[in-house]
């Protein structure tokens, strides 16, 4: 496993990322940051910890739209897991934007 340093929401985070994985948490970064620079940008919700959490439910919410047969790229997603690291990442982090 190697680390790789990443950037949501102009925030830089150091994750850990299995070897020949780094295209897909590329991808899963850049979905994420996406995400939560929307609801961001929307305006109504400022706590970092927050708009994580409502980046995850929308998220995995497009997820569960796919049906459960639907793969994503080479391996399906735990989202159990995914929300897990995420307040893992945000545990320190009560600051606002």
């Amino acid at each position: 496993m190697k680390q790789v340093e990443v950037t949501i929401l102009g925030q830089g985070y150091i994750l850990g990322c299995p070897d020949g994985g780094e295209a897909l948490l590329a991808t899963a970064v850049a979905s994420v940051d996406r995400e939560m620079s929307a609801i961001r940008d929307g305006g109504k919700v400022k706590a970092r910890e927050r708009i994580a959490v409502l980046a995850a439910l929308n998220l995995a919410y497009q997820l569960a739209e796919r049906g459960p047969a639907a793969p994503v790229g080479a391996a399906d997603i735990d989202v159990t897991a995914l929300v897990q690291r995420i307040d893992a990442v945000l545990a320190g982090d009560d600051r606002l934007l």
